[in-house]
């Protein structure tokens, strides 16, 4: 996983939706369009992204056994 990028938080908009995720080493946050463009070329080693049937797009974690490192827990804290 060289040269991945990890997510380490995650903000969200009023209506509770993930807009910016910030990634280790980085003080400032990155919009989410970016960081699912950066997860569809795989530059990010703990999330991916899902197509819904609508076709919009949007960045999930990668499955574990962990609850704190989803990004929605992320968001919260």
């Amino acid at each position: 996983m060289a040269g991945k990028k990890k997510i380490v938080d995650a903000r969200q908009d009023k209506g509770g939706t993930i807009s910016h995720v910030q990634f280790a080493g980085n003080q400032s946050f990155t919009p989410v369009e970016k960081a699912i463009g950066m997860a569809e070329q795989g530059k990010i080693e703990n999330a991916h992204t899902v197509t819904r049937k609508d076709g919009s797009r949007f960045l999930r974690s990668n499955p574990n056994r962990k609850s704190g490192d989803n990004l929605d827990e992320m968001a919260q804290s």
